[in-house]
């Protein structure tokens, strides 16, 4: 027997609860739950209606599984807002956490190679928010760019730009082409990336593999 679920958190409407896994290793769950310890010990803030673990396990099923928050909060017993709240304050730790650009290069230099990528978020802009556009992906979105070890391992995520923004721009004003410039570091891209391609091959002489 199914019984439905009805709370304030999903504002009128009928859910029915289930039994679900999140494929999300146990140590990620940990890792994140011990860094929103740390950052509620720091700022000394009020333990609320979920615990550190509880939190972070929110916002990865958040994240894995793009439930709104309304299905969110009704799952973990909080309201909508105290969901979005959680996951939002979540993000922000894990933000400031994250290595920036240099930090992420270190220990790499000439004879070593990482993989160079763009990828658009998708969002819900309306059609008037024509800067969030990406004409390539016919939808709106932001445009995020990755850095990874050969083996696909993501080394750094750039902070978001409007979907419209073309690839080799939002490299180049995030300091990822100078950065691997200066360690004479070789980058696996694809073809959006071809500017680069050249000034590389006049500057430093170096191998570049176009995908």
């Amino acid at each position: 027997m199914v019984i439905p679920l009805h709370t304030p958190a999903t504002e009128g409407a009928l859910l029915v609860p289930y039994p679900a896994m999140l494929d999300v290793p146990h140590e990620h769950v940990e890792h994140v739950a011990w860094l929103l310890y740390e950052h509620r010990q720091v700022r000394n803030t009020r333990w609320g209606k979920l615990g550190c673990c509880q939190q972070a396990l929110l916002t990865l099923v958040h994240l894995r599984k793009n439930e709104t928050f309304s299905q969110l909060g009704a799952g973990f017993g909080a309201s909508q807002a105290t969901a979005w709240r959680y996951v939002d304050e979540t993000l922000d730790v894990l933000a400031s956490w994250a290595p920036g650009l240099h930090e992420a290069l270190t220990g790499l230099g000439e004879g070593d190679h990482v993989i160079v990528a763009g990828t658009l978020i998708p969002t819900d802009r309306i059609a008037a928010d024509e800067p969030y556009h990406s004409q390539k992906h016919r939808k709106h979105g932001m445009n995020v760019q990755v850095i990874a070890r050969p083996d696909g391992t993501p080394l750094w995520f750039s902070r978001a730009t409007p979907g419209r923004t073309h690839d080799l721009t939002t490299a180049r004003a995030h300091g990822i082409i100078q950065a691997c410039l200066t360690r004479q570091i070789l980058v696996l891209a694809d073809r959006a990336y071809q500017a680069v391609y050249r000034k590389w091959i006049k500057v430093r002489g170096a191998a570049v593999v176009r995908g």
